[in-house]
């Protein structure tokens, strides 16, 4: 626990322009984001007798080491600013708003030739219209039923679309009328997307002019004596009707609004959030946050509506934000959230409290949804968080460990008979998988089988890197094989990193496994990190130095969570493996032909039909391809030439024995075999 003193700045070194701070802990990682009107204040209130802080907040200063600030221009830019940093470094003591639970959406594909209508969820894909969230998949199904009658856009997947424009006949909703079959060219791409276009539009709220141009249609119809076309457009009313009444009008006049309602207790928040769209409730949605700062109803608001609207894209963001933002608390000051709402629309927004009248009696009733949504959520984690609880402690106690571990890393080795031999690392805290914090190795300093061998190398270079950023010395770049995550890696302050050590490390394996991880963690003087081996055959517990096992009782939950770890670790390390066997197995004589990409191995396998009609081709013959020049050529002609024929390939499917070489590409083949199959070893 450290003192804020030692890390308080100079009262005179702290500007009075408004900003963006961060706390920082002894390892670098940012804990803490804030904004200020006037960071000098603000600041200055951190650093005040402990006895008088909030206790979150007494236990975020205590553990930051450090704390650091950037100046801007205003408020507005301070918010933007805030709000990605949260978003980039992810800090423990923020409120982080997650989902209570998956919700679907109906999207619309406009970004593809063909657009399609279909149920999405996670995160939204550039150049895809979106309407919702709904709370169940059905309701939008049931919605697009009705709705493709009269626009009768494509829903298929794409494997089913690319076949039947191959066989020349649509699929079954293009016989019965409820798709256009842009598929067969019953319908140009301009037409079916003009299709898409006015289902986005009656979607979005855009009724009332479209079916009173189809009732002037069927009225015109009718008096021409088109009885057919009159029936099938009053059909198509009335299923544009039903439509409409799937959403109950809620809101007079058209309103377009966002209703935000917060429910909260000492330790959690749970947000509800309604979207009406002309006068009705298009979607709904809801999250749930543990209160880890000192934050009142007015900031979990603020927070709420910067999740809400500062994930969208910059197209989507129009119509994300709509006209009125009801809310049961002002942020304050709340013009910098008024303005920055506002810039996101392009126009001016609404943002208050409802008073009387419709929107507060609606108001209240999302409010109840929240309350009801923190309840389950209380009820659901009470159960999950005690069976956690209990295993991390059941372990502590088995382990003879000072606390329960918070943090847990597991390792495990695979290969197939010594070769593509990997690593995986899987960590838990809390009990739960944290996926994002995985890594994956290679093993690179022997070759062949040896899992003990591999098991010192991998641990050792796990807590190097450990080591290092402790140290901070600087920069450096992490390889592709030990960190398959994306964006840079540096000291400052990001999440997906080696920082933090565990408090257990597991391997799996015995006394070897586990006599290696001690040895690699005393030749880099780590003794602050407890370890222990969890063996398959009887799921025996092995710590380091000692004859005879640790065996927890077979229902305990400790024993449980290791397994799972251990699973975890081992479904990972497979996975990895199976990859670069595969990437192994399947790269032809072409691959490493330097300068050679994809597309120009693919043009000459084309053109010759086979690597053995390849390998005899001369240059000028080389040269004919398209988009091969001559000095290419040569390469192509004195890396074939270099290197002797493989084994014959087989075609997997028949089993039959491609003498000719193997266009890989043609047919899934496999060389043949010179040794009997084997096990994988994880």
């Amino acid at each position: 626990m450290a003192d804020p003193s030692t890390y308080r700045p100079a009262p005179g070194a702290i500007p009075t322009s408004p900003g963006v701070y961060k706390f920082r802990d002894a390892h670098g990682r940012v804990i803490y984001v804030g904004k200020a009107k006037s960071l000098r204040p603000r600041l200055s209130s951190y650093f005040q007798d402990l006895a008088g802080l909030h206790p979150r907040t007494a236990t975020m200063v205590t553990t930051a080491a450090s704390v650091e600030w950037t100046v801007v221009a205003t408020e507005v830019e301070a918010l933007q600013l805030e709000y990605s940093w949260i978003k980039e470094f992810d800090p423990r003591f923020n409120v982080k708003y997650r989902d209570d639970k998956s919700y679907p959406e109906l999207a619309v594909t406009l970004n593809e030739e063909y657009p399609r209508v279909q149920v999405m969820r996670g995160a939204h894909k550039k150049g895809v219209r979106y309407f919702g969230p709904y709370g169940h998949a059905w309701a939008i199904r049931e919605t697009v039923d009705l709705l493709l009658r009269v626009f009768p856009v494509r829903t298929c997947s794409n494997g089913v679309f690319k076949r039947a424009r191959q066989v020349g006949r649509p699929c079954l909703l293009g016989y019965i009328g409820k798709c256009a079959a842009p598929c067969v060219g019953k319908v140009s791409a301009d037409e079916h997307r003009a299709l898409a276009e006015d289902f986005c539009d009656f979607m979005a709220g855009r009724t009332g002019n479209y079916l009173r141009r189809l009732e002037e249609q069927m009225q015109e119809a009718a008096a021409d004596l088109e009885y057919e076309k009159a029936a099938r457009l009053r059909d198509d009313i009335g299923a544009l009707k039903r439509a409409m009444e799937k959403n109950a009008i809620v809101l007079a006049d058209a309103t377009d609004a966002d209703l935000l309602a917060v429910a909260e207790d000492e330790l959690e928040a749970a947000v509800q959030i309604f979207h009406v769209r002309g006068g009705r409730v298009r979607g709904q949605r809801g999250w749930v946050t543990d209160k880890v700062e000192d934050v009142d109803t007015a900031g979990l608001v603020e927070h709420a509506l910067q999740q809400l609207y500062g994930g969208a894209d910059q197209e989507e963001r129009n119509e994300s934000v709509p006209r009125e933002v009801l809310v049961p608390a002002l942020p304050q000051p709340d013009g910098p959230i008024r303005d920055w709402l506002s810039g996101l629309r392009g126009s001016q927004v609404d943002l208050r409290i409802p008073q009387r009248g419709d929107k507060k009696d609606l108001m209240a009733t999302v409010q109840r949804n929240a309350q009801q949504a923190l309840a389950l959520h209380k009820t659901k984690r009470a159960s999950d968080l005690a069976t956690r609880s209990r295993a991390l402690q059941e372990i502590a106690d088995a382990l003879e460990l000072d606390s329960v571990p918070l943090r847990i890393e597991c390792f495990d080795i695979s290969h197939l008979q010594g070769e593509d031999v990997v690593a995986s690392m899987v960590v838990f805290e809390d009990g739960l998988a944290r996926k994002s914090e995985y890594r994956r190795f290679q093993i690179k300093g022997f070759e062949g089988q040896d899992d003990v061998r591999s098991m010192h190398e991998v641990i050792s270079r796990r807590f190097r890197r450990y080591l290092q950023e402790r140290e901070q010395t600087g920069e450096w770049a992490v390889p592709e094989e030990d960190d398959p995550g994306t964006g840079t890696r540096d000291e400052d302050g990001r999440p997906k990193r080696f920082a933090y050590p565990p408090q257990l490390l597991v391997v799996d394996g015995g006394q070897p496994q586990v006599a290696a991880a001690r040895r690699a963690l005393d030749e880099l003087g780590i003794d602050d990190v407890a370890l222990c081996g969890l063996a398959k055959r009887l799921e025996e517990v092995w710590l380091p130095g000692e004859d005879d096992p640790v065996v927890l009782p077979r229902s305990s939950e400790g024993l449980y969570l290791l397994q799972r770890v251990r699973d975890e670790a081992h479904r990972f390390a497979i996975t990895y493996q199976r990859s670069k066997r595969s990437k192994r197995l399947t790269a032809g004589e072409l691959d490493s032909v330097p300068g050679l990409g994809e597309t120009r191995r693919q043009a000459l396998l084309k053109h010759f039909g086979s690597l053995k009609k390849l390998r005899a081709a001369t240059v000028d013959e080389l040269c004919a391809v398209p988009g091969i020049g001559r000095r290419t050529a040569e390469t192509v002609a004195a890396a074939l030439s270099s290197r002797t024929p493989a084994a014959p390939a087989v075609n997997t499917a028949t089993g039959e024995i491609i003498e000719d070489g193997a266009d890989q590409a043609a047919a899934p083949v496999a060389a043949a075999p010179t040794t009997a199959p084997s096990q994988e070893t994880p």
